[in-house]
């Protein structure tokens, strides 16, 4: 028995320390979990708890304020003739073109310098409680106007309806306030703009017709003159008028004329020898002379009335169709001055600028998840890259 004794004794495990215990699962947790590389700690790891970090403890609250509109023009008929063209070429029945001027001018750097001058958005986005990624210059250190237009354009939006015709605004900002009072300041601003793009076209409406009446006028005034000038010149007021006068006298001369050559010819039948047939016969000559003379007048080459009608009925006819020009221009001065006693384009609220009670953005969860699924894009990638080169160096 005592020489088995040794044997027995090396059956028997030695005490284990707590150090010990401490290195053998040490060991074996060496050899159940996967030995996680670089690539992977520095495509997926880091960033998701950057993105973690960033986005659960450090990113302010985005608040948005979104409001609708449309803009419309008044439904009225367009007049035909040179009026009714120059209306329809002012644009003013397509409120389509209208509301990309107001989309354009919302995205504009005059609505910044208005809304710069009323809020100062550059002080507004650069509030120290604003996170150092979304405050307006705190990566870059220029604070120039157009640093701040190009941060402006990220904050304000406007999309557009092709069916509906109806624009949707969406402003955001840091305080509900702040995107509440952006948003309602533009679509004033665009108000006024719309009323100052009607005032413009009913003003070109009635300079226009203005215009037209003062050219008929000029054209009516100079015929006027041009037929008086020719009455003056030929010493005639209507030739035509004058030329039946002067018809009517010849024809009451002729009469007499036939009538005194009947009586000659009765004297000369019964008293051959009677004197009064020379006293006749020389009222026979006076009255031809007269009839030639008067014929002469109307009918003659030079200086008669017929010759004169042809010219006095161009100058008649140029004085009648100024006359009705003038009242064509009149008329149409006076539909112009009706039209532009009404408002042409209206814009209208569909939806008022809402106060948004909480911040619909960042999206947290989301946006950590976005970073966690880029990450393992990336260490995928990343992963056959470097098992691509480690194959080509073998």
């Amino acid at each position: 028995m005592k020489k088995d004794s040794p044997d027995l004794l090396a059956l028997v495990e030695p005490p284990v320390t707590v150090a010990g215990r401490l290195q053998r699962l040490r060991q074996r947790l060496r050899g159940r979990l996967p030995r996680l590389s670089p690539i992977f700690l520095g495509a997926v790891i880091v960033p998701t708890l950057l993105g973690s970090v960033y986005y659960g403890l450090i990113a302010s609250d985005i608040y948005i304020s979104e409001s609708r509109f449309i803009v419309r023009s008044a439904q009225r008929s367009v007049q035909s003739g040179a009026l009714g063209s120059f209306l329809q070429s002012t644009g003013i029945s397509r409120a389509q073109d209208d509301t990309f001027a107001v989309q354009d001018f919302i995205a504009s750097r005059d609505a910044l310098v208005q809304l710069n001058r009323k809020l100062d958005l550059g002080k507004t986005f650069s509030q120290p409680d604003i996170d150092f990624l979304d405050r307006f210059g705190a990566l870059e250190w220029d604070k120039s106007f157009e640093t701040l237009y190009r941060y402006y354009k990220k904050r304000v939006s406007v999309e557009y309806d092709s069916t509906s015709s109806i624009s949707a605004l969406k402003v955001s900002a840091f305080t509900a306030q702040d995107a509440n009072r952006i948003n309602e300041l533009l679509l004033a601003m665009s108000e006024q703009l719309v009323n100052q793009m009607s005032d413009r076209a009913r003003q070109d409406i009635v300079r226009y017709a203005q215009g037209e009446v003062d050219q008929a006028e000029r054209r009516a005034a100079d015929a006027a003159l041009a037929l008086a000038a020719f009455r003056n010149r030929n010493v005639v007021v209507d030739p035509e008028k004058q030329s039946t006068f002067q018809l009517q006298q010849v024809s009451k001369l002729q009469d007499e004329l036939i009538a005194t050559r009947t009586q000659v010819a009765q004297l000369r039948a019964v008293a051959p020898d009677s004197p009064q047939i020379m006293v006749l016969q020389t009222k026979i000559d006076t009255l031809q002379s007269a009839i030639d003379a008067e014929t002469a007048k109307v009918t003659g080459r030079s200086g008669s009335l017929s010759g004169k009608a042809a010219a006095y009925e161009r100058v008649e006819l140029e004085r009648q169709f100024a006359d009705k020009q003038l009242g064509i221009a009149l008329a149409a001065l006076e539909a112009a001055r009706n039209e532009a006693q009404h408002q042409q384009l209206y814009l209208e609220r569909i939806v008022q600028p809402n106060l948004p009670d909480i911040a619909i953005e960042p999206r947290r969860l989301r946006s950590v998840v976005i970073v966690l699924l880029l990450g393992l894009l990336a260490w995928g990638i990343l992963s056959l890259l470097v098992a691509s080169i480690r194959e080509h160096m073998q």
